[in-house]
């Protein structure tokens, strides 16, 4: 018979459930009721001038996300400038890449109570990149072959500079203006996030009397030296982006910058790290964008051609971005049927050597399971396209909201508009039937979203239908996103032709 448990024992973990409990109740919900904050806060690395960070739960896709609460203590002051903040956030929502943490819906606020911007951000769990480098440094044995640790550091510094050439190239450019190894996250796959992209913009674009809430990265110590001698005394350009990127490449090949206490970095620590670079190509990478004359940094652009990252991507990684690419044209499990369809001793290329045999390189020596997890891999934008002929970003235009409603007075006050839909398109299908009265046709669309998620639409079309126009109402309803407009426009287009001759 075993002994009975210990009384104290059974009382931790009691309380331990108890704790669980608390952390997983909702405490509010977003006035569409897709978002519900829990009590359980969380650290996504430091977020300037959020006061409060929580886990909330999508209760649409069934994943976490972030609820963050920007709080104003002069509510005269934040209704005056509601359609100001507003407009910031809108363009907010519509920057959209896979190496920054996205922004899905922000709402405002406003009641006798309080003031406050609530807004919803990915969730990145595997924290930031300050805290990745110190594990990796206690847990050296993990990354203490150079040619690890130098790819490793390539791929990071490719994927920042990915996200920051996009940032750079908007009409505008968009600042971050708030880079440090706090506030870029990595996941578990090697995927870089860039997070409180949001700062800048709103700090910048805030009157004086609403600022006060929003607090200066530079007010943080140990955090100086990520900031160029010229920050703060003249208009911030993207010059200040590449120099806070040069800190954390820096930071990413020493693993830690030694700081004097809980205090600063010292000029002298940082001089230690730069003179301890063994590889000269990038010594001078780092130190060309830690250069004191702003006018002389590269652009993020730019850096992306430097030799020490710069290499002539494989047809292999061609191949995987114009496969994912086009895919909503093809059957969900391609890859799998088509594997399965292949003979395995079949040669799949053949390098001649003569007199020597040829050498070859047969299917059987290609892995289906590898393959799939590299096309995951560039999917989630682990190897990105930047540093070849990449399509630029266009501006940011203002997205045309409905009119405000009246929210429900159980939830927070202020409505939101229809919800965008931020899952892309993987695959379509569409088919057209001939109504009973054959006065008609009646369309059925079927969308496959990059969760898997199969979405049906059905519609009677009308004679003034465009392929254009269901498109452009698709995604102002919010069933399709922004990017898939185009595609889905020209897909439904050739189905037209197909099965009515002629556009109707």
């Amino acid at each position: 018979m075993a002994a009975p448990e210990p009384a104290p024992r059974r009382g931790r973990e009691r309380e331990r459930e108890d704790e669980s409990e608390d952390e997983s109740d909702i405490l509010e919900e977003s006035p569409c009721g897709r978002w519900q904050k829990r009590r359980e806060q969380v650290n996504q690395g430091n977020m300037p001038g959020v006061q409060s960070t929580f886990l909330a739960m999508d209760t649409e896709e069934g994943v976490e996300v972030v609820w963050n609460e920007l709080h104003f203590g002069d509510r005269k002051a934040f209704a005056a400038h509601e359609e100001k903040i507003q407009t910031m956030f809108e363009q907010l929502v519509l920057v959209d890449h896979p190496n920054i943490v996205k922004l899905h819906k922000y709402w405002l606020d406003a009641s006798e109570a309080r003031a406050r911007v609530i807004f919803i951000t990915e969730y990145v769990s595997s924290g930031s990149l300050k805290q990745f480098l110190k594990k990796t440094k206690k847990n050296h044995k993990a990354m203490n072959a150079r040619s690890v640790r130098h790819q490793a550091w390539k791929r990071w510094c490719t994927q920042i500079l990915s996200a920051l050439s996009f940032l750079h190239a908007c009409s505008p450019p968009i600042i971050h203006g708030n880079l440090t190894s706090d506030t870029i996250f990595i996941q578990h796959n090697g995927l870089i996030k860039i997070g409180s992209v949001w700062h800048r913009i709103f700090s910048n674009a805030l009157p004086d009397d609403l600022r006060s809430p929003i607090r200066a990265e530079r007010e943080e110590l140990r955090n100086l030296h990520f900031f160029p001698p010229e920050y703060g005394e003249v208009a911030d350009g993207t010059a200040v982006d590449i120099f806070s990127f040069g800190m954390c490449a820096l930071e990413m090949a020493v693993l830690e910058i030694q700081a004097n206490g809980d205090t600063r970095v010292t000029e002298e620590a940082i001089t230690r790290a730069r003179h301890s670079l063994s590889d000269p190509n990038m010594r001078e990478f780092i130190l060309s964008c830690l250069a004191r004359d702003p006018s002389h940094r590269p652009s993020a652009h730019n850096l992306l051609f430097h030799r020490v990252l710069f290499e002539v991507h494989s047809l292999k990684l061609l191949a995987a971005h114009c496969f994912i690419q086009h895919q909503y044209l093809m059957p969900e499990n391609v890859v799998e049927e088509k594997t399965k369809a292949v003979d395995l001793h079949a040669v799949l290329a053949e390098i001649p050597r003569p007199p020597r045999p040829p050498l070859q390189w047969r299917y059987s020596e290609v892995s289906c399971l590898e393959l799939d997890k590299f096309l995951e891999d560039v999917r989630n934008g682990i190897y990105p396209l930047m540093n070849f002929a990449a399509a630029r970003p266009l501006g940011l235009p203002r997205v045309l909201a409905p009119p405000p409603e009246e929210a429900q007075k159980a939830k927070t006050p202020t409505p939101e508009p229809f919800d965008s839909e931020t899952r892309k398109v993987v695959q379509m299908q569409c088919n057209l039937e001939r109504s009973e009265d054959k006065a008609r046709w009646h369309l059925t669309l079927l969308l496959v979203l990059e969760d898997r998620l199969h979405r049906q639409l059905t519609y009677d079309l009308l004679p003034t239908d465009s392929a254009q126009d269901l498109a452009t109402e698709l995604v102002y309803y919010g069933f399709v996103h922004e990017d898939d407009r185009t595609k889905l426009a020209a897909f439904l287009e050739s189905t037209f032709l197909k099965y009515l001759g002629a556009q109707p």
